[in-house]
């Protein structure tokens, strides 16, 4: 493991950030699930918040989606989703991540039959938008992920939704879940017609299935970044095909290791990545769940790996370039973040 200076460690801390890959969710610490039970009168789901932060150590993906079911069943109302946005938008004022594009799973609410109305997830979620942008200065938009292993009418449902509420800052259809059994090609129906009316292409692939799912996301979807997208090191055409065109990877090093993509951070392919010439973004997908932040991830990619300052700045910038906000908002970001880094010089 290499040294890192006490300089380059505040600098991480102070710089401002950008996040492309986290869960909404998954964002869900402990604390807020008791309370999420409290507040709607579920039985506790452990002892006590610090017994079930134990429980967040997975031995599997599978063993992971348990846990995230549970989160799912205890969300509820519309004020529960305007509370996770208002607790996400203060962790990232605390931060000092700028701007966000965060994963929701609408359908998985809904297939639940909780009681919930779709508009009740996306006043949820506005309500929550509004105060964070109101109340830290921190700027949300939503990309609406088809859960895999759902059957129809998950996708279209969700691609028609995600349509509907473009202008409650909903950007792209994502599509997350189990990769092995769910291609991406069976979900083209759905991406083509979310692309048609406007929406970006953001699937996850390459993370527990192997480089033919990258490819598929990419021809079949249309893949304008590829969230994970790791196990793309497999096929050195894919490597090839992905540094041409320099399409964005939302990488998540800590995720990859805690659902044993990897066995080690040591292990993982970023570093690789990177000197290939790749556009690598750098994330934390379900941050509680996997004990880090976006934050501890920078500082522990430069610790295990020599990453310099210079590199950190261009993984924030190549973030913030990848967003998907129209021109005029890109440029006042990127400005942002420069202006940012440039004060810590």
């Amino acid at each position: 493991m290499g040294a890192i200076s006490d300089t380059v460690i505040r600098r991480i801390h102070a710089m401002p950030k950008v996040e492309l890959h986290i869960h909404l969710e998954g964002s869900t610490t402990p604390a807020m699930l008791f309370h999420l039970h409290e507040r709607n009168g579920l039985p506790p789901p452990a002892e006590s918040p610090e017994a079930l932060a134990e429980q967040f150590r997975f031995r599997d993906f599978s063993d992971f989606v348990d846990m995230y079911l549970v989160i799912l069943n205890a969300i509820r109302t519309a004020d529960d989703f305007a509370y996770l946005v208002y607790e996400l938008g203060r962790d990232r004022a605390r931060q000092n991540i700028l701007y966000s594009e965060v994963t929701v799973t609408p359908y998985a609410h809904i297939w639940m039959d909780k009681g919930l109305a779709p508009e009740d997830i996306i006043e949820g979620l506005e309500e929550g938008r509004r105060r964070v942008r109101e109340e830290f200065r921190v700027e949300l938009r939503w990309i609406v992920d088809i859960p895999r292993s759902l059957p129809e009418p998950a996708a279209t449902w969700t691609a028609d939704w995600a349509i509907a509420w473009q202008d409650r800052g909903v950007v792209a259809l994502g599509l997350g879940g189990p990769e092995a059994g769910y291609p991406p090609e069976h979900f083209a129906h759905a991406f083509a017609r979310a692309r048609a009316a406007g929406l970006h292409s953001a699937p996850h692939a390459g993370e527990t299935a192997g480089p033919s799912s990258v490819w598929g996301a990419l021809h079949a979807l249309a893949a304008e970044r590829i969230g994970h997208g790791v196990r793309a090191v497999e096929d050195p055409l894919l490597l090839a095909y992905l540094r041409e065109h320099q399409i964005p990877l939302e990488v998540n090093p800590t995720s990859n290791v805690q659902l044993q993509v990897y066995p080690s951070l040591e292990q993982h392919p970023f570093p690789h990545l990177w000197r290939m010439g790749l556009y690598l973004t750098v994330n934390s997908d379900d941050p509680p769940l996997f004990h880090t932040t976006l934050t501890e991830e920078y500082i522990r990619l430069v610790q295990t790996f020599g990453f310099t300052w210079e590199d950190v700045t261009r993984w924030v910038h190549n973030a913030a370039r990848a967003a998907f906000l129209d021109p005029v908002e890109k440029d006042a970001l990127v400005q942002r973040i420069a202006t940012g880094i440039s004060s810590l010089e």
